[in-house]
C-alpha cells in the first residue's frame, strides 16, 4: 500500500512524528512525500509553463492592505528549505514530489489517477493550528474521503514541533490556557525538567516514491534545479509596493545571512554552542548590528526545520557536558566544545532565556489555538478572553460599556495611506524605526527590539490598524510565524495577552514605547541608524561622537533637530551636511516629533520613561 505524506509547516526528517513511526512500523511499500505550494499563501505565477498566460488563482495577497502575502525573502527561504528536505530524502532512497495548487485539489487529482487507484491506503499530515491550515484541512479530508469512498485512513498527526506536548498540560482544552503568559509559565517551572526528550533518528533507508506520480498539472511546471526554483518563487514577488528602490548604504551586511533547510538549522545551533554564543544570549538578545546577538533560529523554527524541544535537547547535553544528541543529519560542521563558554557547568542565563523564548512560541501557538480568527481581528484576543485574572481587576473596572478606544485610521484615508507608505519605506523621520523599516526591506530581517518599537510606533504614534503591520511583517519577514507575528503586534498593540497593554481606562496606550529613547538606550553611538540609513552618510557616529558632535546624535534619532542644532554652525562640514538633510522630505516633515532628552542632559530633574511618553521594561 501507498502513503501520502503532506508537508507543510514540518520540513524535516529528524525528530519527525511521522517519519519515526514509520521507522518502528514499517507498513507501506511506498510513501509519497508531496510538498503543495498554496496559490492562496504564496505567489505562484513564476511558475507558469508560459509567462503570457494568465494564472488560474487570484494574486496571493493579504486582506486588509493587498500587500503580497509572501516576499522575496521568505520565498527564498522557502526554496532553500524545501530544497534540502529533498536532498535528504533522496538520501535515505526518497524524493519531494513539489507540486502547484490547492492542496485538497491536487490530492484527489493522485487519487483519481488510474495508476493510484485501490493502492493508497492512507493521507497523512500534521497539525497546524493557523484558521486557514485548519480549512485547508476539512477540505482535504473531503477529498480524501470522497475519492477514497471511506477505505483511506484520513490522519492528522501532532507535529510535535513545539517545546511542550498536549499531553503536558493538565487539560486537553484550549480555552483553559491562562490568558496571561506569566500564569502560564509558571505552570511548567522548572521548565527544563518539564520538556520531553526528542526523537533520536536513525538512518535507516525510506521506502520509495510511487512509480508514475502524476506529473504538475498545466498550466504550472515545476522547477528542477534549486536556482530555477528560488527565481520562479522570487521573480512575481520582487515589486512588493515600496516605490522606488530603497537605498542601501554602503558596507551595510544583513544580520540574517544564513540559508533555508533542515541542515543549516542544525549547523546553526552547533555555531552558537561552539562559539558560547548561547550561553551569553541573555547579555546580547538586545543587540541591533551582527550575527550572533540573537540565535536566528526563528526562521528553521516557522517552517518546521528544527524543533524547539531539539534546541532544547542540544543545551541539555552541552550544559552536562555530554555528547550532543545525534539526529542523523549530514553535517558540515566541526564540533569541538571542550572550550566553549558554559559547556558543563549546567544551565546558565543565557540558555534558561532561550527556554524561556521557546516556551513564549508555545504560547503564542496556543493562543492561537484558543482565540482563532480572534487573532486577526482588530480587537485581537482581549474582547475574546472567555476569563480574566486578578491581573485584570482594574481593567474590568474601568473598562466602558462601549469600548471606543480602537480609532485605529484604514487605508480608505488617504493621509493614512500616505502615513502607511512612509513606514514601510523607513521615512518617518524618526531614526530608530526608519533604520528598521529599511533593514527589513533589504534583508528580510530585523532585530526582536526594533520589531516591537516599529509596531508601537504604527499603532500607538501613528494611530494606524495594528493589522497592516502585521501583514507588512507577514510579506517581508524571513521568519514570519502566524501566530509569533500577529499574537505579538497585539500584543504590542494592546489587544493581546498582555496585562499591561492597556492603560487604566481601557485604551491601547498600556504600552507605548518612546523609540527616541529606545535608541539613545540600544542604539547610544547610532551605529546602527547610520548602517541602515544611507542619506546620513557624513554624519558622525560611534567614536566619532567626540566632544562638540553630540548634536548629531540627536539628528540620526530624530532628523528633524538638524536645522534646531545646526543653524548657527560655523563649520563648513556641518553646514554642507545640515543643507543636504533639509532637502529631505522626512527632515522637513516628519510623521511625528517624538521628543525624549536623556537624564544625563536634565540638571536637576527627575522623571521616568512612561511621563515622557516612553516605555516600561518588556517582555523579549
Amino acid at each position: 500500500m501507498y502513503l501520502i505524506y503532506l508537508f507543510r509547516r514540518d520540513l524535516r526528517i529528524s525528530d519527525n512524528p511521522i517519519f519515526h513511526h514509520l521507522q518502528k512500523h514499517p507498513q507501506f511499500c511506498h510513501i509519497l512525500p508531496l510538498y503543495i505550494l498554496p496559490p492562496n499563501q504564496i505567489e505562484v505565477s513564476g511558475f507558469l509553463q508560459d509567462p503570457s498566460l494568465e494564472s488560474p488563482y487570484p494574486q496571493a495577497r493579504s486582506r486588509l492592505g493587498k500587500l503580497r502575502r509572501c516576499g522575496p525573502h521568505r520565498a527564498k527561504f522557502l526554496a532553500e528549505s524545501i530544497w534540502d528536505l529533498k536532498e535528504s530524502l533522496k538520501h535515505r532512497g526518497s524524493d519531494l514530489i513539489v507540486r502547484v495548487g490547492r492542496m485538497e485539489d491536487v490530492v484527489g487529482q493522485i487519487l483519481k489517477q488510474k495508476e493510484f487507484q485501490g493502492k493508497v491506503g492512507a493521507v497523512w499530515m500534521t497539525k497546524d493550528w493557523a484558521s486557514e491550515e485548519v480549512d485547508e484541512e476539512l477540505r482535504i479530508e473531503r477529498a480524501v474521503k470522497e475519492e477514497g469512498d471511506g477505505k483511506i485512513e484520513w490522519k492528522v498527526w501532532d507535529g510535535e514541533e513545539m517545546l511542550l506536548n498536549d499531553n503536558d498540560f493538565p487539560t486537553s482544552d484550549p480555552a483553559q490556557v491562562p490568558d496571561v503568559f506569566t500564569s502560564f509559565r509558571k505552570s511548567f517551572e522548572p521548565l527544563r525538567d518539564n520538556i520531553r526528550v526528542s526523537y533520536c533518528s536513525n538512518r535507516s533507508q525510506l521506502p520509495p516514491v510511487p512509480p508514475n506520480v502524476p506529473t504538475q498539472a498545466a498550466p504550472f511546471s515545476i522547477s528542477t534545479s534549486l536556482e530555477d526554483f528560488i527565481s520562479s518563487l522570487q521573480k512575481p514577488v520582487q515589486d512588493c509596493g515600496l516605490g522606488p528602490p530603497i537605498l542601501k548604504p554602503q558596507g551595510a551586511s544583513t544580520a540574517h545571512p544564513f540559508i533555508g533547510g533542515e541542515t543549516s538549522a542544525h549547523e546553526r545551533i552547533l555555531h552558537l554552542l561552539v562559539s558560547g554564543n548561547l550561553s551569553t544570549y541573555k547579555d546580547t538578545r538586545n543587540g541591533l548590528l551582527g550575527e550572533d546577538f540573537s540565535t536566528k533560529l526563528s526562521a528553521y523554527l516557522a517552517l518546521g526545520c528544527v524543533t524547539a524541544r531539539q534546541i532544547n535537547a542540544y543545551m541539555v547535553a552541552f550544559e552536562d557536558g555530554k555528547d550532543l544528541p545525534d539526529f542523523g543529519i549530514r553535517l558540515n560542521t566541526e564540533v569541538n566544545l571542550s572550550n566553549a563558554k558554559g559547556f558543563g557547568n549546567g544551565e546558565n542565563k543565557g540558555t534558561a532565556a532561550v527556554r524561556f523564548e521557546l516556551l513564549w512560541r508555545d504560547y503564542m501557538r496556543l493562543c492561537m489555538r484558543k482565540f482563532g480568527d480572534g487573532l486577526f481581528s482588530i480587537e485581537g484576543f482581549r474582547e475574546r478572553s472567555q476569563s480574566r485574572g486578578p491581573e485584570d481587576v482594574q481593567y474590568r473596572k474601568n473598562k466602558p460599556n462601549s469600548d471606543t478606544s480602537y480609532h485605529w485610521s484604514n487605508l480608505s484615508s488617504p493621509e493614512t495611506r500616505y502615513a502607511f507608505d512612509r513606514f514601510i519605506r523607513g521615512e518617518t523621520g524618526t531614526g530608530l524605526i526608519d533604520a528598521s523599516m529599511r533593514e527589513l526591506a533589504l534583508t528580510g530581517y530585523t532585530s526582536n527590539r526594533t520589531r516591537q518599537n516599529c509596531a508601537s510606533f504604527l499603532a500607538k504614534w501613528l494611530g494606524i490598524d495594528w493589522r497592516l503591520g502585521a501583514e507588512w511583517y507577514e510579506c517581508m519577514l524571513i521568519d514570519h510565524d502566524v501566530a509569533n507575528n500577529w499574537g505579538n503586534w497585539a500584543y504590542v498593540a494592546g489587544v493581546g495577552n498582555n496585562p499591561r497593554g492597556r492603560d487604566a481606562s481601557g485604551g491601547a496606550e498600556g504600552r507605548k514605547f518612546n523609540p527616541v529613547k529606545q535608541a539613545w538606550d540600544y542604539d547610544h553611538n547610532g551605529e546602527y541608524v547610520k548602517a541602515w540609513i544611507a542619506e546620513f552618510e557624513g554624519v558622525p557616529s560611534g567614536n566619532d561622537l567626540g566632544d562638540g558632535k553630540q548634536g548629531w546624535r540627536d539628528v540620526l534619532f530624530q532628523g528633524w533637530k538638524v536645522d534646531d542644532i545646526f543653524r548657527h554652525t560655523k563649520d563648513k562640514r556641518e553646514r554642507e551636511l545640515r543643507e543636504k538633510l533639509k532637502r529631505l522630505e522626512w527632515v522637513n516633515r516628519p510623521l511625528g516629533k517624538i521628543r525624549y532628552q536623556p537624564k544625563d542632559q536634565v540638571q536637576g530633574k527627575k522623571g521616568s520613561d512612561a511621563k515622557r511618553g516612553g516605555t516600561q521594561r518588556t517582555r523579549d
